[in-house]
């Protein structure tokens, strides 16, 4: 289908519902400004698509590869239970705290450069983990290396969507993303238990290092600059700040949770920061003539329901894979590396999922393939609810490839809901608000559902009850994404590309 033939099908099909399937870079009056669609009509080459989606999958990968050398981290360096945590910890809140800051930074500053930047960060941070002999800069080095993929992730997307014209093409290349970003968590399990069982742990860190110095070298020549016309332009310091204080202390808080419990106080405080910090973002984002966000863009239903379901999908992705990495070693008594493969299918699948997503969703449209995905990952769960407490489980394999397939297809469905019809000015916020959903969703996930299952462990109805209950607790959240895609609309409207002048305001607003 040719982009404009209609706002339903555009909009199902990925494409922005505008006329000739095109987004204007700049504002009102202004030439499309670089990187926008109507200068990018041919898109990336295959391998700047490759080196953008590598990059992705490193910061994703970073989450899931360390958690399985926590152990040797912590007698290696002497740490207790619950210092050691903060080494995944620490790369968590860096991540998601300055995720839309870093996003906002692309649009302003170009989005190659930041993408460069962060690649530069992330690297270097790697290395001095990797490195690392004492905890204190074990740890900083995980809190640099968090912002560095800050810079990176949001970077990627937003190249992919400003630097594919809306249509099939960047339906495809979302799709892949989508893909990446699902794999990434997997093959973290798989990687990690290869590198610490045959190397050390450091390698989990250092196996970044040469991949991102080839990323440095690649990236100017592959990738285009692209970003918004810089007069009257400027970062918006104080909204910089405070949703960065907002989302790094609920990121916080819920990683507390786990540890202290959801009413103690190291969790209720930081709570209570996130929600003030939050409150004053809103509200200076409300009288700013240039806001990291503007409230219009938060308003747009598309945005709002990708976010909803992007949260629900960490939430439940995050918390799945600890909570069943944990009941194959503790439960079924396997290694490390034999946990991992037994999940691997999850990853396989969805791989094949990105790939066959563009196909899928010309047949069906996006708003189908996101219920289809959705109610996917329900079943896979509901067959995870019956989890025994010793000898094998048959139906594993059925529930991780279904949970596979419902976790990369509402990945893919969501970024496509969330950019399509976004102004190419604001694409690099709309990368941090999805990522960044995604994250709080991971956190709460893998907060909420561990406790759970040792709550109706420790209540006597052991260890595999107590999985079943999470896995149960994890196919909630599947459910609610399945009525969330249910009732949003199949049709959306763009939202306004603004003036940008500083004394300018947006001309419409959506809903």
């Amino acid at each position: 289908m040719s982009p404009g033939t209609g706002n339903q099908d555009a909009v199902q099909q990925g494409e922005a519902a505008v006329p000739g399937g095109r987004r204007p870079a700049g504002g009102p009056g202004k030439p499309p400004g670089p990187g926008s669609a109507g200068t990018q009509a041919a898109g990336y080459s295959r391998p700047a698509l490759a080196l953008i989606l590598v990059a992705a999958f490193m910061v994703v990968l970073d989450f899931s590869i360390v958690n399985v050398a926590l152990p040797s981290i912590q007698r290696e360096l002497g740490l207790s239970a619950a210092s050691v945590q903060w080494v995944v910890t620490a790369y968590a809140i860096a991540f998601g705290g300055l995720l839309i800051l870093g996003g906002r930074a692309g649009d302003l500053y170009g989005r190659r450069r930041m993408f460069v930047a962060g690649m530069a960060v992330f690297t270097a941070a790697s290395l001095a983990g990797g490195l690392a002999r004492d905890p204190v800069l074990l740890i900083a080095a995980r809190v640099v290396q968090g912002g560095g993929a800050a810079i990176v992730a949001p970077a990627a997307l937003s190249l992919i969507t400003t630097g594919f014209p809306a249509g099939p093409r960047r339906t495809r290349a979302l799709g892949l993303y989508g893909a990446t970003a699902s794999v990434g968590f997997v093959a973290g399990q798989v990687l990690g238990g290869v590198l610490v069982e045959f190397l050390s742990w450091r390698s989990v860190f250092l196996v970044n290092v040469p991949v991102g110095l080839i990323a440095l070298l690649l990236a100017p020549v592959l990738l285009r600059e692209s970003r918004l016309p810089q007069a009257g332009r400027r970062l918006d310091a104080r909204g910089a700040v405070l949703i960065t204080v907002a989302i790094s202390a609920l990121v916080f808080a819920v990683s507390q949770a786990g540890v202290t419990g959801f009413s103690s106080a190291g969790t209720l405080i930081p709570l209570g920061l996130a929600a003030a910090a939050a409150a004053a973002f809103v509200a200076a984002e409300h009288r700013h003539a240039d806001p990291l966000v503007r409230p219009a863009l938060l308003r747009t239903r598309g945005l709002r329901s990708a976010s909803t379901l992007m949260l629900l999908l960490g939430l439940w992705n995050g918390g799945e894979l600890l909570v069943l990495s944990l009941y194959l070693q503790q439960v079924l008594h396997m290694s490390p590396l034999a946990a991992g493969l037994a999940i691997a299918p999850q990853g396989i699948i969805g791989l094949a999922t990105g790939l066959l997503g563009a196909r899928l969703a010309g047949r069906l449209g996006i708003r189908r393939v996101l219920v289809l995905t959705s109610i996917a990952a329900t079943a896979g769960f509901a067959v995870l609810t019956q989890l025994p407490a010793g000898g094998g489980y048959s139906p594993l394999l059925t529930a991780v490839m279904l949970v596979g397939f419902g976790t990369a297809g509402t990945a893919f469905g969501s970024m496509v809901t969330a950019s399509a019809g976004i102004a190419d000015g604001d694409q690099g916020v709309v990368g941090g608000v999805i990522n960044t959903s995604r994250q709080l969703g991971a956190a709460v996930g893998a907060a909420l559902l561990p406790a759970i299952a040792d709550a109706v462990g420790r209540a006597g109805h052991g260890l595999a009850a107590g999985d079943r209950v999470a896995m149960l607790a994890g196919g909630v959240a599947a459910g609610l994404a399945a009525l969330v895609a249910l009732s949003a609309r199949g049709r959306r409207p763009a939202v306004p590309a603004r003036s940008w002048r500083a004394d300018a305001r947006p001309r419409h607003a959506t809903s």
